[in-house]
């Protein structure tokens, strides 16, 4: 399923979305500028667990060695198609969770999402030294943010089957759960075979868990009465 439009309109501008999705398009550019460099740059930037948990007990003063990259990990993506498909998601749910919270407080709970995504990829997977990139896990959270808000909007949705192509307006609750489930169902698959396939699946599951409950602690009072 690939999301192509809400019904919720937003009343205000999203500068803080809008920021962000600049912000994680330069980071890509930047990366690929880089050339050969740009393994290092990623192995040095994105989350590595096993350096987390090393640094955890070697030293546990250098406080941008073991953090920074929880933060730098979530501006950073593999590839066009990872960088297109996160900034497409962040703009279609961003705009109107951004909306409701106000700029500064959408800023904060975003990066927390995140680095709460990160973190539970580290507990799921400690040992790795694979580097973690992408803005997905933060996105989820947003996402989660959305469900809790927004529960009677519907979501303009793109099926492909087989050959053909279906456009649907469906719940964004059931869009949601729908993504959820599967982010769960792959977390599990992964876990048992010992791989991710190359995608964080618990950062996913923890930034929309995070977010969800996150939001409902968070949303104006206003939100809480209308759709």
């Amino acid at each position: 399923m690939i999301p192509l439009r809400d019904t919720i309109p937003s009343n205000s501008f999203p500068l803080v979305t809008i920021t962000l999705i600049v912000a994680n398009t330069l980071a890509y550019f930047h990366e690929q500028s880089l050339g050969p460099a740009a393994e290092r740059f990623i192995l040095h930037y994105g989350f590595v667990p096993a350096r987390y948990l090393y640094f955890s007990y070697a030293e546990p003063w250098n406080v941008i060695e073991r953090f920074g990259p929880m933060f730098s990990s979530m501006f950073l993506h593999g590839g066009l198609l990872h960088l297109l498909g996160n900034m497409w998601t962040l703009w279609i749910f961003g705009d109107n969770v951004e909306d409701r919270l106000g700029k500064g407080r959408f800023l904060v709970y975003y990066i927390l999402c995140g680095l709460a995504a990160v973190y539970l990829h580290y507990l799921t997977g400690r040992t790795s030294g694979v580097p973690v990139i992408g803005a997905s896990g933060a996105i989820a959270g947003i996402m989660g943010g959305y469900f809790v808000l927004f529960p009677h909007a519907r979501m303009v949705t793109l099926i492909p089957i087989f050959i053909f192509i279906q456009i649907v307006t469906i719940p964004a609750v059931v869009f949601l759960l729908l993504w959820f489930m599967m982010q769960l169902v792959n977390g599990f698959v992964a876990s048992a075979a010992q791989t991710g396939g190359g995608v964080a699946w618990w950062a996913h599951v923890g930034g929309f868990i995070v977010g969800a409950v996150g939001m409902m602690f968070l949303r104006p009072q206003q939100s809480r009465l209308s759709p």
